[in-house]
């Protein structure tokens, strides 16, 4: 059985676990979220065992919100927060993790699109997130 290496200690956030945790729980409140199908049905919310509150509604702020908190990071913090994605889906090991910060900065200087719209196109970013995290040694818990 192999033995899973603490990373905690060796690699240095930039970006508050709070922030992290945050933004991980206001990206899964899109990810469960699905087209609206049948806007017009003019059906009964309890009818229907309120199930149009997993559509997505042009009234919701989730995404909007998602935007707001990654324009509210700075270079540091949004480059850790690429680098978590990196990690998390297994393009780069936790060990590393200084790469996978520059290479985040390379991502953020020479793309045409925001850090915030990248993200928002990832497929499961929140699970990429948390996975990231526990590849290093952290949890949401420390939040």
């Amino acid at each position: 059985m192999t033995k899973k290496r603490d990373f905690s200690q060796a690699v240095s956030l930039d970006i508050g676990i709070d922030k992290i945790c945050d933004l991980i729980d206001r990206v899964r409140a899109v990810d469960v979220k699905e087209g609206i199908t049948d806007p017009d049905s003019g059906s009964n919310p309890t009818d229907d065992g309120n199930i149009d509150m997993l559509t997505t509604n042009p009234d919701d702020l989730t995404e909007e919100e998602i935007r707001e908190v990654v324009a509210g990071l700075n270079d540091d913090e949004r480059a850790d927060l690429i680098a978590l994605v990196y990690i998390g889906r297994g393009d780069m090991e936790p060990r590393e993790w200084a790469d996978a910060v520059r290479l985040a900065r390379e991502r953020e200087a020479s793309s045409s699109l925001s850090t915030a719209d990248w993200l928002i196109g990832i497929p499961n970013l929140g699970d990429l997130l948390d996975e990231g995290l526990n590849l290093l040694g952290r949890s949401c818990d420390e939040a």
